[in-house]
């Protein structure tokens, strides 16, 4: 027998459009992808930063942050990977549905599992943000010290190393943090995503 027939979704009076109508703005999912070190942390608490000033109502989730709680259950396994990704969409989804501006920074290697979040969340309230450095920067910069530990085999699986990227062919904002300064990279984010967070009766 399959119990998740007997699961029902509870529709609730107070829905998503209600809650974007009460915050004065879209609420949205800007899923930030790239190598570790590439600079997706640094750009997403830059841009929050500004959201909040702005007065949207944002919030933000982080690799290692979600490592630690929700997903401490999960190795850096092919499968454990995809699995960690197909929580975060759904938190993501939970959030948004909320009414959040949601800024999530994961390094997400793979285009299937980052294609399975955009339909979780649905592609018009999916932005995806390609943080692109070469690995060569990344490794010199190596902020936390894991790619001298995936050089010497103290981690398994570690993307750009030991485990592969597929990059997005077709990101909504193709950001180069390696020939980019973080604050034209900034002004390019805004420029894309802010006009997109407007209520449509504005």
């Amino acid at each position: 027998m399959n119990e998740k027939l007997h699961i029902i979704p509870h529709l609730h009076q107070v829905n998503r459009q209600l809650r974007n109508s009460m915050k004065g703005h879209r609420s949205m999912v800007i899923w930030f992808t790239g190598f570790s070190g590439s600079g997706k942390s640094t750009l997403s608490n830059k841009l929050e930063g500004y959201l909040y000033n702005q007065g949207y109502h944002t919030s933000t989730l982080d690799g290692d942050n979600v490592r630690k709680g929700l997903n401490s259950d999960l190795d850096f396994s092919d499968e454990a990977r995809k699995e960690n990704i197909r929580r975060i969409g759904e938190v993501t989804q939970l959030m948004a549905d909320a009414g959040l501006v949601v800024l999530s920074a994961f390094v997400s290697p793979f285009k299937e599992d980052r294609e399975q979040v955009k339909s979780i969340v649905g592609s018009d309230s999916f932005i995806e943000v390609f943080v692109d450095c070469p690995i060569e920067v990344c490794e010199q910069r190596d902020v936390k010290g894991l790619y001298k530990k995936a050089r010497n085999g103290e981690i398994s699986n570690f993307t750009g190393i030991s485990s592969p990227f597929e990059a997005p062919e077709q990101p909504d904002v193709h950001i180069y943090s390696d020939r980019e300064t973080l604050e034209e990279s900034l002004h390019k984010l805004i420029s894309y995503i802010e006009p997109k967070l407007k209520l449509n009766n504005e």
